[in-house]
């Protein structure tokens, strides 16, 4: 979840529409920059390694930019907040994510087309399609966390299930606890299965590491599960952490990293696997010194359905008075060591990361807030679509942000 929300949005308002298509935005040449309903499968076991490494990812071209405009309306909510995506492979549909919190509209994600028939199939529009509310068991929409009975959802992240074909979602939770001694507000985040109505489904079983606590035990606030994905097939579920727990030590510096975790579960709930994930500094001091500054885990991938230790994870860094740094590492869980149950995950030996791409290469006029990632149709010359996405947090001063580039072995 991004960190801005302590700036209060103003929203634009510009007319309802049953559909929004976004076409040709403006794509600035200039360098960036600097700066479900379903019945559970049986257990899966731990995936193998494999035998021979695989030739490391490369990306090989960009292939556009579209934007939707802050404060934009569609089918009576504010569009905004997209964290998280996902393609079905079967029709071509995606599914996109917000994060609001039941303030705007209940806890909700979207449908949308994606067109690719621009120059060397470049990214050309992006059409919303419909909306739908994530339910409760009891089939009624989330509340709001002001007034609410503790069943509030932060939504981070979504992807179709290859097997069952329902939806996955995580929601981080919250964890609010009172300088002054006063009642605290512990919220533990879920991974959830959800119907494409958005009916519930199922809720895997929380890691007990996870859990929203008082003490300094647990997740910190805004730094729950974000990145999620499915691997070998569907058979299991990974899923990243944005920041370390409280018990893994401090959330990065300018000077220092972070460790954070990744869990690999089976699509009932056992876990499977705890591994150790290095995070980067962040990439520049604030202006004014002491402003905001962070950096953490915003999107996870997995790198295809042959290698159930591969994956793409999503560095994203937010620093005041100079924007933000997102930065693609292709990962390998292979020779990682389990984090030992209790203990720190600095204890373990952590994931191979190698940097793939900084979206400062891009030739974008700006980047904004990058918190998902997709993999989208694959392209003519053997490569692969890979779509990411931008949360405006509901700010008038961002822009949701369609990015595309082509990725191959």
């Amino acid at each position: 979840m991004p960190s801005l929300r302590t700036l209060p949005p103003r929203m634009l308002r510009v007319p309802a529409a049953l559909a929004l298509v976004v076409t040709s935005a403006a794509c600035g040449s200039a360098p960036a920059p600097a700066a479900p309903a379903v019945e559970p499968a049986a257990p899966a076991a731990a995936p193998a390694v494999p035998a021979s490494p695989r030739p490391p990812l490369e990306v090989a071209g960009f292939l556009g930019e579209q934007r939707i405009p802050p404060g934009t309306q569609f089918a009576g909510t504010t569009v905004g907040g997209f964290s998280g995506l996902d393609r079905d492979p079967a029709d071509g549909t995606w599914v996109v994510v917000s994060d609001d919190r039941s303030e705007l509209a209940p806890a909700r994600f979207y449908t949308a087309d994606l067109r690719f028939d621009g120059a060397d199939g470049a990214l050309s529009a992006v059409e919303l399609t419909g909306t739908t509310s994530f339910l409760r068991p009891d089939g009624s929409p989330h509340p709001p966390l002001q007034g609410g009975d503790g069943t509030t959802v932060d939504p981070e992240d979504i992807r179709i299930d290859p097997i069952g074909g329902d939806l996955l979602w995580s929601q981080e939770g919250e964890r609010i606890v009172p300088a002054d001694g006063g009642p605290p507000t512990l919220i533990d985040p879920t991974v959830r299965f959800a119907a494409r109505d958005g009916r519930f489904g199922a809720e895997l079983p929380v890691p007990p590491e996870w859990r929203a606590d008082a003490g300094e035990r647990g997740i910190r606030q805004n730094l729950g599960p974000e990145g999620l994905t499915f691997a070998d097939g569907g058979r299991l579920v990974v899923t990243a952490l944005e920041g370390p727990l409280l018990q893994d030590g401090p959330v990065p510096t300018r000077t220092a990293g972070a460790v954070s975790r990744i869990v690999v579960q089976t699509r009932t709930g056992e876990v499977v696997s705890r591994f150790a994930y290095p995070q980067e500094p962040i990439f520049a001091d604030p202006v004014p010194a002491g402003g905001f500054a962070n950096n953490g885990v915003t999107a996870l991938l997995a790198v295809d359905d042959t290698d159930p230790t591969r994956f793409l994870v999503l560095e994203r860094s937010f620093v005041t008075g100079v924007g933000n740094a997102v930065r693609l590492y292709e990962i390998d869980t292979a020779g990682a060591t389990d984090i030992p149950e209790g203990r720190p995950a600095g204890e373990a030996t952590p994931v191979r990361k190698r940097l793939l791409l900084d979206l400062a290469e891009l030739p974008l006029a700006s980047l904004d807030n990058v918190e998902g990632m997709a993999w989208g149709p694959d392209r003519a010359d053997g490569s692969r679509t890979l779509v990411l996405v931008s949360d405006d947090n509901f700010s008038d001063t961002q822009v949701t942000q369609f990015v595309a580039v082509a990725v191959r072995n």
